[in-house]
């Protein structure tokens, strides 16, 4: 198997740590494209479409550390944990994935040792480096959807999820509405009873971490110039939403 996870600017000064875990579309040569046709390999449930360019400038407008996939979510979505069917599944929404169709315990556990062990334990080692040092990481994990869902269309712009803590959720929407005209909302179009916040439930939580998965729609993402556009807003969203977490902090012992 190909190399599953890429780091960049792993010596970052920034305390974010952001993550792509759906940044490629790359399919092994072996697996035959998962049986699709050209156009299923690249489309919205192989990987985030623009999520990678975003994640990249603000990684470098945040001098944040970023930890991305660099295989497509249809051999296993990292997004997902080992025993869950979406982690392999046989069908995306209107997409069967042929690929997927007959998966028995030795092949999910082959993908599990190949794909999510190495990206989670690379993770998590980043985390646990950072609080050995006294650095107390806040994780960012950057995602996109599809406008059309089921034949429906969605207007969101950008969507601010949480798990068990909405803390900087609340302040990275709070400073969306401040610094930008995105139409936002909470714990769209997908929350955590939807199963999509586990990196942040494995990664963050357990550590009593800041975290927030950050959604924006694909369409609004769909070359080099509006990502690099978008992680400017983002980058300007981001760290108003951190300082105000650090002030409420410092309020919080004085």
């Amino acid at each position: 198997m190909a190399a599953v996870v890429s780091v960049e600017r792993a010596e970052a000064l920034s305390d974010l740590i952001l993550v792509c875990e759906h940044a490629s579309h790359f399919i092994p040569a072996d697996r035959n494209g998962m049986g699709l046709a050209a156009d299923g390999q690249v489309a919205h449930i192989a990987w985030d479409p623009g999520a990678l360019g975003v994640a990249r400038g603000l990684s470098r407008r945040l001098d944040a550390t970023l930890v991305s996939a660099e295989i497509s979510r249809l051999i296993y979505d990292l997004n997902r944990p080992p025993h869950v069917m979406a982690a392999m599944p046989a069908k995306s929404e209107i997409y069967d994935i042929p690929g997927n169709h007959q998966i028995d315990t030795r092949e999910r556990l082959a993908r599990t040792r190949a794909v999510y062990l190495p990206f989670h334990d690379c993770l998590r080692r980043l985390v646990a480096e950072r609080l050995a040092v006294g650095r107390i990481p806040q994780i960012a994990t950057i995602h996109s959807f599809t406008p059309f869902y089921f034949g429906q269309q969605r207007h969101l712009d950008l969507g601010v999820i949480h798990d068990a803590d909405p803390t900087l959720a609340i302040a990275t929407l709070a400073a969306a509405h401040a610094e930008s005209d995105l139409v936002s909302a909470l714990n769209q179009p997908y929350d955590a009873a939807d199963g999509v916040t586990h990196t942040l439930r494995l990664q963050a939580t357990p550590y009593g971490l800041a975290n927030v998965m950050i959604e924006i729609r694909n369409d609004l993402i769909s070359n080099e110039e509006s990502q690099e556009d978008m992680s400017e807003i983002l980058a300007k969203i981001l760290t108003r939403a951190l300082g105000a977490l650090a002030e409420d902090a410092q309020r919080a012992v004085l």
